[in-house]
């Protein structure tokens, strides 16, 4: 006999979806559940089961070796509107059960235990149950381990359903604040463009680089949320790429850097200090305004990280009447350096005006 509808049916399946467990992998935390629950209750066979409108669905099972089985087959969908645990001892002196095809056939279940699984709503999704293939009764104390089991079943489920809130609120979040830094850069943006005086436009382009990249950093640091670290190959390239778009039009920026993992706070860090370093090339180095500066990244031994800063300037970035907005920046350069546990040199080269720090992994 096929089981009747659970009087909240359009609930509990709204219930079963939020978990988004159907379909699934197999899991060893779930394995190793209906394997304890066979040993405890002395049963050849245990799953995991959810029941589907139109299927159950076996997240984890031993000695049963069937994942899906059609509504019409499915014992566990009657254990669904019952109160709580269900004992049959004989399927094929119940019933709804005499009829089953998996009772008159193989695997010739006769004997059900199931506990159901209950989501925060109350609604029952599922069951963690228990076969055999002889009528028999479970002890007090099978009982008990059942229903604990099928606790530790929802608490897994609640756990991760948890998490997965949590990451769709903090990427909801992550968004918004990216749009925000994009619209404060567009807005510093349209007001250097409106400027005609060479002080403003030059502190407002260290402004929209600084949102810049904050706002690179943001976005990486979003994309590999849970690693705890951040491949600064591909942020410093987008770093690269922003200052590129940012600084006149007759200066080049390029960058080529070696892949390594650091901590967030060190990538904020180290993009203020690229910040200021090519802030300072392009209004220092350059006699007109045209020139190139090339960064360069490369692990200079296991624990130490080198940043090149190369461009093909006639004068070095700070003269000796520096302005205010030059000695700020070369005061944030050596704090910066120094957060960084680090060392900085600069040089004027053949080639052009380099600097080179280096920082601790």
């Amino acid at each position: 006999m096929k089981a009747a509808l659970h009087p909240q049916e359009p609930a509990r399946l709204a219930e079963l979806r939020r978990y988004a467990v159907l379909d699934t992998p197999r899991e060893s935390d779930f394995d190793a559940i209906v394997e304890l629950a066979a040993e405890l209750c002395e049963a050849p066979a245990a799953q995991i089961n959810f029941i589907d409108n139109v299927r159950q669905w076996s997240k984890a099972e031993v000695g049963v070796g069937v994942q899906t089985v059609p509504l019409e087959l499915s014992i566990c969908a009657h254990a669904l509107l019952a109160d709580g645990f269900v004992e049959i001892p004989d399927l094929l002196a119940d019933a709804r059960m005499m009829d089953n095809p998996v009772c008159l056939g193989p695997p010739f279940v006769r004997f059900y235990a199931g506990i159901q699984l209950r989501g925060t709503s109350g609604d029952p999704i599922g069951t963690l149950c228990v076969l055999d293939m002889k009528p028999r009764e479970l002890t007090p104390l099978q009982r008990r381990s059942l229903i604990v089991l099928a606790q530790q079943v929802m608490a897994q489920l609640n756990l991760r359903a948890t998490l997965e809130n949590e990451s769709t609120l903090r990427s909801e979040i992550d968004h918004r604040v990216k749009n925000s830094l994009q619209s404060i850069g567009s807005y510093v943006s349209l007001e250097r463009s409106a400027s005609t005086n060479d002080e403003t436009i030059d502190v407002l382009r260290g402004v929209q680089q600084q949102i810049g990249m904050v706002a690179e950093l943001h976005g990486h640091i979003a994309s590999v949320s849970g690693e705890g670290t951040l491949e600064l190959a591909g942020y410093l390239n987008r770093v690269t790429e922003l200052l590129a778009s940012i600084v006149p039009g007759g200066v080049t920026v390029t960058g080529h850097f070696e892949t390594v993992r650091i901590k967030p706070k060190s990538g904020a860090i180290l993009g203020t200090v690229i910040n200021e370093l090519v802030a300072n090339a392009v209004k220092h180095s350059f006699v007109s305004t045209a020139g190139a500066i090339a960064l360069t990244g490369e692990l200079a031994s296991d624990s130490t990280y080198r940043i090149t800063v190369q461009d093909d300037g006639t004068r070095p970035p700070v003269p000796e009447n520096q302005s205010k907005r030059a000695g700020l920046g070369l005061a944030i350069i050596n704090a910066s350096v120094r957060q960084l546990h680090g060392s900085i040199d600069s040089a004027m080269t053949p080639s052009g005006y380099r600097t080179i720090f280096e920082f601790a992994l």
